[in-house]
């Protein structure tokens, strides 16, 4: 009998964390879910290459919409790479909850545009992570149902960034609210959706 073998590349079942993502006003509007390393804790994947990255967005995917008993009820957020947009990998069914959120290192080439725009007719809900106005990212823009920005690059930049990002209708959504202070700026600038550890952390998932 031959034995199996099972690469060490592909993990199963790995823990998950989850932060939570508020509406302006307070209520919850749904959770991102990253990778956790094997004991549970950060493992820094936006570092990791391309293909690594994919292995990882397919552990949360599994964890989230597998076999195993349903851990999103509400909008999830999952970090995806070029290869979910392009049908090189698999997508689950998402019973209309599941956000593909397309990270930075994303080149918005014709074949990844397709994809978007396909995805969307799907029933997919797109979001754009991390965006500082890069060309990718403006370039996906009209195919976005949600834009993240870090408040940090808001300060930089100043509210001009948030304008852009609402120039196709996308709801938008603060990242890294530190404090209290930066609560009252959001709204202030206009954001629809806030997520940050003042709002709750992210909390590693048992089992």
């Amino acid at each position: 009998m031959t034995a199996t073998v099972v690469s060490p590349a592909v993990p199963s079942r790995l823990p998950i964390a989850r932060q939570p993502i508020w509406t302006a006003d307070g209520r919850l509007f749904g959770n991102e879910f990253l990778y956790r390393s094997r004991d549970g804790l950060p493992a820094q994947v936006d570092r990791w290459r391309s293909d690594r990255q994919d292995v990882a967005t397919a552990s949360v995917l599994d964890v989230l919409f597998g076999d195993g008993p349903p851990v999103a009820t509400s909008f999830a957020f999952v970090n995806v790479t070029r290869s979910f947009l392009v049908d090189d990998r698999p997508l689950p069914a998402h019973a209309g909850r599941l956000v593909l959120e397309v990270v930075e290192s994303v080149v918005a080439d014709d074949d990844v545009l397709d994809g978007l725009q396909r995805l969307r007719a799907r029933g997919y809900r797109i979001a754009i992570d991390d965006f500082s106005a890069a060309p990718d990212q403006v370039a996906m823009m009209p195919y976005a149902d949600f834009v993240k920005i870090d408040c940090r690059d808001v300060h930089r930049q100043g509210a001009a960034l948030v304008q852009l990002a609402r120039r196709h209708g996308a709801k938008l959504v603060a990242e890294r609210v530190a404090d209290v202070a930066l609560v009252e700026e959001c709204r202030a600038w206009g954001f629809d959706l806030l997520q940050g550890d003042v709002l709750g952390p992210a909390i590693t998932l048992a089992g």
